[in-house]
């Protein structure tokens, strides 16, 4: 338990989904007094949004329904986070909701337009590199302006932005180009804002998880078994042979990693990518 984090308020992008990490890290928040906006597009919109991988507004709010038994300053917000003016006026909500916003947690993304490289088309690419990497800019961009405004709190800082890479952020893989390259992307985007953000008592890291079997994750398991010819079985134990500790993630793992980051124990940290992988990934 963090106890500075209690009356902080924070948006959560990507949080439509139970059993998700958004859903989990939110809870996590929560528990810690959080007032928190949880955010999903909502709707499914064509083959680049399908209902396997898009949080639907009916799951957005029954998540919500549920975390305000812990904490009743719940709020949520549904935008695309390719639109600019959708990112912009969900910060907006929270800032109208709560009164500031002191913690952005950038997990929304892409993790299902998988496929051999050179079949991939343009629009594949560029749903993922928009939803993965530009959206995580315009959240960004939108909260750290809010920040910007408001008063330096003693022992903490102005603001926390967190945004969930990968170990795909770290390594590369065959199947996943494009969301590969998007969550390289969100290291250099942390790095070069923790400098810029620095003086302003503002930390910008981000946390980098291993595979995490999710309602999302589960799907990818399905596809990654089908494509290398192995049961679901087969595809767990190789990928549990790989990770010192000897298991795959949890959406609890990431939460913690966090929660930590959010905290005061934190305020000395930025710009880092925070592996939360078992021991698969060590740099």
């Amino acid at each position: 338990m963090y106890p500075d984090l209690d009356g902080k308020v924070a948006v959560v992008t990507g949080a439509g989904r139970h059993g998700g990490l958004g859903a989990a890290i939110a809870r996590k928040l929560v528990e810690d007094g959080v007032h928190v906006v949880l955010h999903d597009i909502g709707a499914t919109k064509g083959a680049m949004a399908p209902e396997h991988g898009v949080g639907q507004l009916s799951e957005l709010e029954q998540i919500a329904e549920e975390l305000s038994t812990i904490h009743p300053n719940i709020a949520t917000f549904t935008a695309d986070m390719r639109v600019e003016a959708e990112v912009e006026a969900l910060i907006g909500h929270a800032v109208q909701c709560f009164g500031k916003l002191d913690i952005l947690i950038n997990n929304a993304g892409v993790g299902y337009l998988f496929g051999p490289f050179v079949e991939q088309t343009q629009e594949q690419w560029d749903t993922v590199l928009n939803v993965n990497l530009r959206g995580a800019f315009f959240a960004m961009k939108h909260a750290i302006r809010q920040m910007l405004i408001q008063d330096e709190i003693p022992d903490w800082g102005r603001g926390r932005v967190v945004s969930i890479g990968s170990r795909g952020s770290k390594s590369g893989s065959a199947l996943t180009s494009s969301y590969i390259a998007s969550k390289h992307g969100i290291v250099g985007l942390t790095r070069s804002v923790a400098i810029e953000m620095g003086p302003q008592q503002i930390t910008v890291n981000a946390v980098c998880p291993n595979h995490v079997t999710t309602g999302l994750g589960s799907w990818q398991n399905e596809y990654m078994a089908k494509m290398r010819g192995q049961t679901i079985d087969e595809y767990l134990a190789a990928m549990r042979g790989r990770i010192p500790l000897g298991r795959v993630g949890t959406p609890e793992d990431t939460a913690n990693a966090c929660a930590f980051l959010c905290s005061g124990q934190a305020r000395y940290i930025t710009g880092e990518a925070m592996n939360v992988s078992g021991g698969e990934e060590m740099h």
